[in-house]
């Protein structure tokens, strides 16, 4: 067989592949594992708007493995997760080779689903290595994480404008997310012809809570960054744990951030329902 035939025939089996139900497993369990994490790290914050955190455990991807390492089976539980990233990595690629489920993705689609192909594929390492025994590989604080990234930013040569607009495109993602969820525009992802009325109406309350709440911490996390190059300082700039944390500071801080720490949390919860009803 030569090349010219060879790879129509190649790329069919891969679309094959792309549309089976191994993959199909591969995201579902993806979104579960993505739930799981929003769950815990929305329980942590809420410890922590009550005084609930003399460990000063971290709101972010890291106290999520700490806490889950915690448990019983925690290691085989870090393992099950991990490779659940992976297959959402592994998903992502496919959308982004492919196309996803809806038949008018285009090319810019295409390359968000790339992007969250590098992301899920860098997470899914780090809880993999955290399993292993690589604390410092999952659990870092996003903070100090964050406030080194910006710092190596600023010393470059127009440093400050790269942060800034960093931090402008953060913000704009949030206030994205945030105005998507109200609108339900998630709907169009779900198979709602499978879901009962009252499936519909239980994710609609989680995806819109869920997703409001996912967009305002990253629009904050943004406003921190965009700070932090004006003033040309580092330390303003601020990862997930104290980005919440800054709401506990707010008047009716503590009540503030409860209230986001059960919004982050129902967003786990409509990652779950994705893992059941997302058109794939």
């Amino acid at each position: 067989m030569d090349a010219q035939s060879w790879a129509p025939k190649a790329r069919g089996e891969a679309r094959r592949a792309a549309d089976g139900k191994t993959m199909e497993v591969a995201a579902r369990s993806g979104f579960a594992a993505r739930g799981l994490i929003y769950v815990l790290v929305g329980v942590i914050a809420l410890r922590i708007a009550f005084g609930g955190d003399s460990g000063r455990q971290q709101a972010d991807r890291g106290g999520a493995l700490e806490e889950l390492a915690g448990r019983t089976l925690g290691t085989a539980m870090l393992w099950i997760v991990g490779a659940a990233l992976a297959g959402m990595g592994v998903w992502r690629l496919s959308e982004a080779v492919f196309g996803g489920a809806d038949a008018q993705a285009g090319k810019p689609s295409k390359r968000v689903a790339a992007g969250r192909c590098v992301f899920y594929a860098f997470l899914s390492f780090s809880v993999l290595s955290y399993a292993v025994g690589a604390r410092g590989s999952g659990s870092g604080s996003s903070d100090r994480g964050t406030q080194d990234v910006t710092g190596t930013i600023l010393r470059w040569p127009g440093g400050q404008w790269l942060v800034g607009l960093g931090g402008v495109a953060v913000v704009t993602a949030g206030l994205w997310m945030s105005t998507r969820a109200l609108r339900k525009k998630f709907r169009k992802e779900l198979l709602t012809g499978a879901m009962s009325p009252g499936a519909r109406r239980f994710t609609d309350f989680f995806g819109v809570v869920g997703g409001t709440a996912r967009g305002v911490v990253f629009a904050v996390a943004g406003v921190f960054a965009v700070v932090a190059a004006v003033r040309h300082r580092p330390g303003e700039a601020k990862g997930m744990d104290d980005t919440l944390r800054s709401f506990r500071d707010l008047p009716a801080g503590p009540w503030l951030l409860a209230a986001i720490a059960l919004g982050l949390a129902a967003f786990g919860v409509f990652s779950w329902c994705n893992a059941r009803w997302r058109r794939l």
